[in-house]
């Protein structure tokens, strides 16, 4: 058997870093009865496997060949395949058996070297000796037997906050990022399992990462945001962030969460079904996250910082990216672009991500439609489009069914901003590249003579669109997957959500509107950030001069939120907080307002899921809108746009104790105080309270 592997090495090309995360998750899921059928399989997988880092070796001899494979290969590769499953959890049956490896955790065995996500062409690769072979086999065996089927695993990671040197438009600067990667690690764990994701700060920025639209049940400690949750990380400090994903499944992911680090510090994460559930739809040929942002040629913390100091609004970003990178369309671009090839008729699941900044979305692939089956790690009612629009802080899976032959065309996959406000932003679109491969073999002068077909993308400023794309959304409401709407409310809040301004400083001079400040706020509260962490202040009992519990449950001046706006812009100031006893039943309608011109707002709120029962334009009618909610199969998210001069209704049950975070996912409004917190009480059992904090929590 080893022979025969040995001879047709020049077969092991690895093609997708999926598969290697494929060959990870199977070993941990099959029970190999004997070294037989072991080395049959480990042959059958081991397509797509190769050395980390290492290039084809090229010679002309074949002898020569074989031995620059096995001097590059020696025996590391495996042994540190296998060291890298041990201290990424693979082998978490083994804890029982008090096995520790004492190894440090490195990168994920299925994440490439260099930017993500770009796809590399290493070499052919050989196994090494039978017996690393055999001793891998006995580990297996020894680590596997006593598992139970279904159990989740423990999954670490890594991930080591510094500065690298990136380039995009000709332009390179050093930015912060996670593990040197722009964008940063992908993350893959299943429903159930536990992830210990251990972050080291070797900057000088402040840093706290948030898992977004992870739930952190009783668990807000390992949340992320900054002075809400947890102080952050101090540089040389490290923090694990430790939960379990209890009850998702899907795409989400994680982004830093102090200040605008976010717009360097983002990456995917992907949550695969238990072992044996299969997806609602039809099994995809390959899984491919495509996820949203912005390149700023300056330092963004920089650009905040300069636009708090002034009062005026932020520059804007440069470009937008699709993976880390701009696309043909920018300028000194064209080499950094996103192609996703494909094959004729074949079924891709691309997992969308908008982790941009300050700019909802979007997006259209050239000549084909997607089907939408997925929003915010929520499975949904099916339905075909040519265009999605996505905020940000919000995921979207779709279906993309290639055509059934060679279309001797390739296609541009483009987004651009859908806008609102009236500040300005970043006009530009971004562009990534379908191609085909074709079972005839074209040369790469022969692809680049096939006609580039663009898509058609609706009007910036197409609030229609962008209604009748959100109405689409539906739950399953499946017995396998329910929509648990709260069907009876216990408290009703009504929130407005919108801009505003603060005066200026005495001998001071202001770039904001009529010489003020912009601001932005909830019920007319512009949160001030509190220097002492919210969630600890509650936990030990600490909340005097840190926050109050006053956060009004409506307005408190009524006025035409969406017609003339008063003459009075001011906003007030402070920290206050809603609190809730333990599985309070909420509805929350979410107000726009026309203070300084209608605008959307993508609302995330931490810790929780909710249904968008309603939505509607012009000012909330508590008499009338009522009647026309869904309370059958509304959309569940945990992030919703606040439509441009209307409104929006979400129920959700408060049952997570801790302090929950909500916001406006553009950062920009965050900054000037768009933002308020929900004080969850504990239940009386001993299930409904939250945990104690970790020790080695961050100190302020």
């Amino acid at each position: 058997m080893f022979k025969k592997i040995h001879s047709t090495q020049e077969r092991w090309v690895v093609q997708h870093f999926e598969l290697r995360e494929e060959l990870r998750l199977s070993i941990v899921e099959k029970v190999i009865p004997t070294y037989a059928s072991f080395l049959e399989w480990f042959e059958r997988r081991i397509e797509g496997i190769s050395p980390r880092g290492l290039t084809r070796p090229r010679a002309t001899d074949p002898k020569q060949s074989e031995a620059l494979i096995h001097v590059s290969l020696s025996e590391e590769w495996l042994r540190d395949l296998v060291l890298q499953m041990v201290a990424h959890g693979t082998y978490s049956a083994c804890r029982g058996n008090n096995y520790s490896p004492g190894v440090a955790i490195r990168r994920p065995i299925f994440e490439p070297r260099g930017s993500y996500p770009r796809e590399r062409e290493i070499g052919a690769s050989v196994l090494p000796s039978m017996a690393l072979i055999g001793a891998l086999f006995s580990l297996l065996t020894f680590c596997l037997i006593p598992r139970p089927a279904l159990a989740g695993v423990t999954r670490n990671y890594e991930f080591n906050i510094k500065l690298q040197n990136v380039t995009r438009l000709c332009h390179t600067k050093s930015m912060v990022t996670v593990n040197g990667q722009f964008p940063g690690p992908r993350i893959v764990a299943r429903e159930g399992d536990r992830l210990q994701i251990k972050v080291t700060n070797h900057v000088s920025n402040n840093i706290s990462i948030h898992w977004h639209g992870i739930r952190q049940l009783r668990n807000g400690w390992a949340d992320g945001p900054a002075y809400v949750t947890q102080c952050p990380i101090q540089t040389g400090q490290s923090y694990v962030y430790n939960y379990t994903i209890v009850g998702q499944r899907g795409t989400l992911f994680w982004h830093a969460h102090i200040s605008w680090l976010r717009s360097t510090l983002y990456g995917p994460l992907i949550i695969l079904p238990k072992i044996n559930v299969p997806y609602p739809f039809i099994k995809p040929h390959k899984e491919v996250p495509i996820i949203f942002g912005e390149w700023f040629n300056a330092d963004t913390e920089a650009i905040i910082n300069q636009a708090l100091q002034t009062g005026g609004g932020p520059n804007v970003s440069d470009a937008y990216t699709i993976n880390g990178l701009p696309g043909p369309l920018y300028n000194c671009s064209a080499k950094d672009t996103f192609k996703l090839k494909v094959k004729p008729g074949k079924t891709y699941l691309l997992q969308f991500i908008n982790a941009a900044l300050n700019d909802e979305l979007f997006f259209s692939i050239a000549n084909h439609s997607v089907t939408v089956v997925e929003a915010d790690a929520i499975y949904v009612k099916p339905f075909e489009t040519d265009t999605i629009l996505i905020t940000p802080g919000q995921t979207t899976n779709v279906l993309l069914k290639t055509k059934p032959e060679f279309p001797d065309a390739t296609f541009l996959m483009m987004a651009r901003p859908y806008a609102t406000g009236q500040g300005t932003f970043d006009n530009s679109t971004v562009a990534a590249i379908l191609e085909y491969e074709s079972s005839i073999s074209h040369s790469t002068v022969s692809i680049k003579k096939l006609p580039l077909l663009k898509p058609t993308l609706p009007p910036l400023n197409d609030t229609s669109f962008a209604t009748k794309f959100s109405k689409k959304l539906r739950s399953l409401a499946s017995a396998q997957f329910p929509a648990n709407v709260p069907q009876t409310v216990d408290k009703k809040f009504l929130f407005t959500v919108g801009l505003g301004t603060s005066p200026c400083e005495k001998n001071n001079t202001c770039q904001g509107p009529n010489g003020t400040r912009f601001s932005a706020s909830i019920n007319n509260i512009s949160f001030v950030q509190p220097t002492a962490a919210l969630l600890q202040s509650h936990f030990f009992g600490q909340s005097n001069q840190v926050y109050s519990s006053d956060f009004p449950i409506s307005p408190l001046d009524w006025f035409n939120y969406t017609g003339t706006p008063p003459n009075n812009t001011f906003v007030t100031n402070g920290t206050k907080l809603v609190v809730l006893p333990y599985n309070t039943s909420v509805e929350l309608v979410m107000q726009d307002t026309s203070i300084l011109g209608a605008e959307s707002h993508p609302l995330h709120l931490h810790g929780f899921n909710f249904f968008i029962i309603g939505l509607g334009f012009g000012n909330y009618d508590a008499n009338k809108d009522p009647k026309k909610f869904n309370l059958v199969d509304p959309i569940e998210r945990n992030t919703v746009g606040v439509p441009s001069g209307g409104w929006v209704a979400i129920r959700f049950l408060a049952d997570n104790p801790g302090v929950w975070f909500m916001h406006c996912h553009l950062e920009v409004h965050t900054s000037w105080g768009l933002k308020m917190a929900w004080l969850v009480l504990d239940g009386k059992l001993p299930n409904q309270k939250l945990l104690p904090p970790p020790s080695d929590l961050p100190k302020c």
